[in-house]
């Protein structure tokens, strides 16, 4: 295993720096897989690229999202690489307003509602001629699902063997389905924990149970929490069903456990943004109530 101890990390041949942070918790190894170190700032670049090259095969000339910011940063800089025109619906003070999405390229729509009110009006434009719905839970659902599973297999070319853990963010799920793919895929077997904002999100409120949507008046918007808030995820079940069968679990946090997560994390040369940093802050509190062993890799999410 080939891990970076020092501030200053180098970028593997996926894209991103594994750190090793084992000091964080007693009796147990954390490494920290940097995903904020693409260029968007943005895990979801991966995926973004890959759903750029099936719109370029397919002959599109326009693709359309809906974003909390994350992703839209990443479908701006992959469309903007290649000349690809992009449409970006984000709701109306959330991230930084579109304005890195604009620099790259993008035409930013920016909606009064919620995320979901904004993936129904990317739907719309995106039936407009020559353009396609770029969605998480689109037509090129699979070209995201490739695309998010890239890091099990920079995982797999690092580590000697399988984590004891995975932890993940959760906010459509997306990234938890694709991850559990790849490892069964790669042959390991590996407990997938997914973090999100404490009663902000249904796959927190809904595990250990099935999967039920939140009231859309029933969550609350920060702006710590807000690239992790949804009233309806939009691969929920499946997600929920991908973290059982890995035998993992779902986890809360607060905005203060955010907080004091990206805190850390400074310590160690990594700058996510506090709703970037939830994965490590939903391994800390579990960590309070029980004895962790073994290595456990955290994914940051975004700066």
């Amino acid at each position: 295993m080939s891990v970076d101890t020092h501030l200053e990390h180098p970028i593997d041949a996926y894209g991103t720096p594994l750190i090793d942070a084992r000091d964080l918790v007693p009796g147990a190894r954390i490494l920290v897989k940097d995903e904020t170190r693409y260029a968007s700032g943005s895990h979801k670049e991966p995926a973004a690229r890959q759903v750029v090259a099936r719109a370029i095969a397919e002959g599109r000339r326009r693709i359309v999202i809906a974003t909390c910011g994350n992703y839209g940063r990443a479908m701006a800089m992959a469309c903007g690489a290649i000349g690809m025109p992009c449409t970006v619906v984000l709701p109306t003070g959330w991230s930084d307003g579109g304005a890195f999405m604009r620099s790259a390229g993008a035409d930013v729509h920016l909606i009064d509602g919620s995320y979901e009110d904004a993936v129904d009006e990317s739907r719309r434009l995106a039936t407009l001629d020559g353009a396609i719905d770029g969605n998480v839970d689109g037509p090129y659902v699979e070209a995201v699902f490739t695309g998010h599973g890239t890091v099990a297999h920079a995982l797999h070319a690092e580590l000697d063997e399988p984590p004891a853990a995975l932890w993940i963010p959760v906010g459509n799920g997306t990234t938890v389905i694709a991850v559990h793919r790849a490892l069964g895929q790669l042959g390991w077997d590996v407990p997938l924990h997914g973090v999100g904002s404490a009663g902000n999100n249904p796959l927190v409120t809904s595990w250990p149970g099935p999967y039920r949507m939140l009231h859309p008046d029933g969550v609350t918007t920060t702006d710590h929490n807000q690239p992790l808030v949804n009233w309806h995820a939009l691969q929920g079940p499946e997600a929920i069903d991908a973290i059982r069968a890995s035998g993992g679990a779902v986890h809360a946090a607060t905005d203060d456990e955010l907080l004091t997560a990206r805190h850390l994390l400074a310590e160690y040369g990594a700058q996510p943004t506090a709703a970037g940093s939830v994965a490590l802050a939903g391994l800390l509190a579990y960590a309070r109530s029980t004895e962790l062993t073994g290595t456990h890799v955290v994914l940051l999410s975004g700066r």
